[in-house]
């Protein structure tokens, strides 16, 4: 190519792969964020909180632990009503630690239920799916798709 030819060339090239940038990034924006599952709950904070804890039990899950935020950001002046369970079956998480033990990263499931700016109750979670990604183990893929609509069930049950 001839330099004349080049500089006429060069300017579309860069607005080519400008473009091309911004349009991979923001589809990696739209895969990451639609691995966050936010839902309005219908109920006020406590009721919530109860009736997940229900929903989970009568679902074949269990709630492992808890951890109160709100009591402990009340620590530094900050109200906040905000709760995280930890949600898991003792046989399911055995089918996923024996394909492999690194999966503590990723379950038990944690689910934050918490109360917004404006007084409604949001429920999120990232998809397991997405934290089981990282194992390259059809088992626990399968044991992650399944996660995912489980708890989009429960959720949505939960949900406006």
């Amino acid at each position: 190519m001839k330099s004349t030819q080049l500089k006429k060339f060069f300017p579309a090239l860069v607005l080519a792969v400008v473009m091309f940038g911004v349009f991979t990034q923001s589809n990696l924006a739209v895969a990451q964020d639609s691995n966050l599952v936010t839902v309005i709950a219908k109920a006020p904070f406590a009721q919530t909180v109860d009736a997940f804890r229900t929903m989970v039990a009568k679902n074949g899950m269990m709630v492992l632990s808890e951890l109160n935020q709100g009591k402990i950001l009340s620590m530094t002046g900050m109200k906040l009503n905000t709760v995280t369970l930890f949600v898991g079956n003792p046989t399911i998480g055995k089918k996923l630690f024996s394909a492999n033990h690194g999966v503590g990263v990723a379950i038990p499931v944690r689910i934050n239920i918490y109360e917004g700016a404006d007084g409604k109750t949001l429920i999120n979670y990232v998809k397991p799916s997405a934290q089981l990604a990282f194992f390259p183990n059809e088992a626990i893929q399968k044991v992650g798709a399944m996660l995912d609509k489980k708890l989009a069930m429960l959720t949505s049950m939960l949900s406006k």
